[in-house]
């Protein structure tokens, strides 16, 4: 059978630095294919070229049987290749409709038709099986909506192929269950998709077939149904990662209660919520998609005003009015919309490293660039972030090295309390493996750290202890050497907190 997309021997390089070597893939008409590896082995600058953003050095691609080479989205577009990207890009003071139909705009003689564009968007919607307003705002929207206006777009085309990039990212786990049923469908209308995830058990639930990259080359391609996690895992990294649960505390006994919260509330989304960090503590938070885990950190680093409750560091209570009060108080907050809140996406990697410590690069009214150089190429070499130079733009990064620079800009304040929001969202299991080392270090050094994440096993095996959230409300505090999943979702689930 002739496949329906075939890309051969496909190289890139950026200034100098080979970003694909000799990559392939091959996908045929009705199948899923998860495409797979670690941050940088070339995922995405592959769908890149293949989508027309980039163009190849050398290589072959053929759709349909013909040979092909999109210069632009519009281009692959109209030939009916669709991508729902992993950094979300819209205009967020338009509305949902107006995002959804960028390019293809429903028109009434000569001008926009925009309830005809919000009727099409309640269909789409419909047919996802979300509530999301055709006419608020998509900045409105929290980033897992958003993801699925990303991905109501994708479809709305018709395309022959689809690229979903991390498509689950920001998604609660009923949002998943409607996305595998759309693109369940698609595959029985004949649609072909490539599906990238650092997810496995995404990876074995809706994937034919698994291709693999390593350092920008194709290593091999598995029948899912023929593989275990392991096989894949071991393709992807070269190495095998293990994640077993943590068993027992590693926080001394005794030690200091670092940060205290007392009743802290903000409207429904927090609901007099108290709870303490211990010096050398990482203390995770869990709960369901909305809630409250993030809203908590928010007024914690004063990204929000707190209706009421108390704050207190080391003891003495601490007014923290505005994030530059947290920053001054010694936390540093590592959000789990990078793009949004953690970075200057057109600044250099250097920059961005010293962003928040400024002060001790200055030199009275002038800034140390060759100190801050060093500085930024010290944490590069030691988070391993994989980037031609410190003076690379950060937008040029994938996601997961510019997770480890926004890491590095709060490792570089050296803040002592340390919140960090979904830190491996986006990120292969070679780079979390990294990260979890990483975050041990620090707590051994003295740092604590409040880690929120969706992914139970995370949670399990790096929380000392364990916060879970309902509605805005605590309504467990758990000991990592008495939890499982099953409590962390009992918990997870009492809308009362009883």
């Amino acid at each position: 059978m002739e496949a329906l997309l075939s890309m051969k021997n496909i190289k890139k390089s950026f200034s100098g630095v080979a970003a694909l070597k000799n990559a392939e893939l091959e996908l045929n008409k009705g199948e899923v294919v998860a495409l797979m590896g670690e941050n940088g082995a070339g995922k995405s600058t592959l769908m890149k070229i293949l989508t027309g953003i980039y163009s190849k050095d050398e290589g072959s691609i053929h759709f349909e049987g013909k040979e092909v080479e999109y210069k632009t989205v519009s281009e692959s577009e109209a030939a009916g290749i669709a991508i729902v990207h992993q950094e979300l890009n819209m205009m967020n003071d338009l509305t949902v409709a107006q995002n959804l139909f960028i390019g293809q705009e429903r028109m009434s003689g000569f001008f926009i038709d925009d309830k005809k564009m919000e009727r099409d968007a309640e269909e789409l919607f419909k047919r996802l099986n979300v509530n999301i307003k055709p006419g608020a705002k998509i900045g409105e929207l929290t980033v897992g909506k958003q993801q699925m206006v990303e991905i109501a777009k994708a479809i709305s085309t018709n395309a022959k192929v689809i690229v979903f990039d991390e498509p689950t990212a920001a998604l609660s786990s009923s949002e998943i269950e409607e996305l595998f049923k759309v693109i369940r469908d698609l595959r029985e209308k004949g649609t072909g998709i490539i599906y990238i995830s650092h997810r496995m058990d995404e990876i074995n639930v809706i994937s034919d077939k698994v291709t693999v990259m390593r350092d920008g080359e194709y290593v091999g391609t598995l029948v899912t149904k023929e593989c275990t996690k392991d096989d894949i895992i071991k393709m992807m990294v070269g190495r095998t990662v293990f994640m077993d649960p943590k068993t027992e505390s590693a926080v001394k006994e005794g030690a200091e209660v670092v940060l205290k919260c007392e009743h802290l509330s903000r409207g429904k989304a927090v609901k007099d919520v108290s709870f303490e960090l211990r010096k050398g503590e990482i203390l995770g938070f869990s709960g369901l998609m909305g809630a409250g885990r993030t809203e908590v950190a928010r007024l914690l680093f004063g990204a929000d005003k707190r209706d009421s409750g108390k704050i207190f560091i080391h003891g003495k209570e601490v007014d923290i009015q505005s994030t530059e009060d947290a920053v001054k108080a010694g936390i540093g907050y590592l959000s789990e919309d990078r793009k949004r809140y953690g970075l200057l996406v057109d600044k250099t990697v250097e920059e961005n490293t010293c962003l928040a410590s400024l002060e001790k690069f200055q030199k009275g009214f002038f800034i140390d660039e060759k100190k801050c150089k060093e500085r930024s190429e010290k944490y590069v070499e030691e988070l391993r972030t994989k980037t031609p130079s410190v003076s690379q733009i950060i937008k040029k990064l994938s996601g997961g090295n510019q997770q480890k620079v926004v890491i590095a800009k709060w490792l570089l304040k050296d803040s002592e309390i340390l919140i960090f929001d979904e830190p491996t969202r986006g990120i292969d299991v070679g780079a979390k493996s990294e990260i979890y080392e990483l975050m041990e270090r620090l707590v051994s050094e003295g740092k604590s750290i409040i880690m929120i994440s969706s992914e139970l096993p995370e949670i399990l095996r790096m929380s000392d202890r364990i916060i879970v959230m309902c509605e805005g409300r605590v309504t467990g505090c758990l000991d990592i050497a008495e939890v499982n999943q099953e409590a962390i979702m009992t918990c997870a689930t009492n809308r009362q907190g009883e």
